[in-house]
């Protein structure tokens, strides 16, 4: 019985996603949608499907199913969203919809986090400058480097600041 409903709903996970993928544009929501609109439209396509041609028909049912699917995207992002459904206004990111403030925030803090590893890499690239320079310097107090050497290095080192 578990396994059932497992196997029914990564039947309607893939479903869902896949029908996500049949409509051009972003369209984050969260997993549990997804389910529900492969459920849904799987139900609701193969019913249509097995009464017209009974359910010995699989790949009818099959297909309507994700057809229904994907229907149920478009009326997703065109009534609940008010996006269009093609067009260049299709493919920008939506301002509403299920689980988008969830998303956002996560969207946000991935952002600021790509963004300390950023500053974290600049500062030990900094760090790691000042300190050949210090090196140089040391080598250019000991005379094992010329005043041309030493500044052509220094120049060098500060170039990639």
């Amino acid at each position: 019985m578990l396994g059932a409903i497992v196997a029914i709903m990564i039947a309607g996970f893939i479903t869902g996603a896949l029908a996500r993928l049949a409509v051009p544009g972003p369209d984050p929501m969260p997993v549990w949608l997804t389910v529900a609109i492969g459920l849904v439209g799987s139900w609701g396509g193969g019913a249509v499907a097995a009464a017209i041609w009974g359910w010995r028909a699989t790949t009818a049912v099959s297909l309507f199913g994700f057809v229904a699917a994907i229907l149920l995207v478009v009326a997703y992002r065109r009534f609940y969203q008010g996006r269009p459904i093609t067009g260049p206004e299709a493919r920008r990111y939506p301002e509403r919809g299920v689980g988008l403030d969830r998303f956002r925030e996560r969207r946000e803090r991935a952002e600021h986090m790509v963004r300390q590893a950023q500053h974290g890499q600049a500062q030990a690239e900094a760090q790691d400058v000042t300190d050949q320079l210090r090196e140089l310097a040391e080598l250019h107090e000991q005379g094992v480097l010329t005043n041309e050497e030493f500044e052509a290095k220094k120049r060098d080192l500060l170039s990639r600041l």
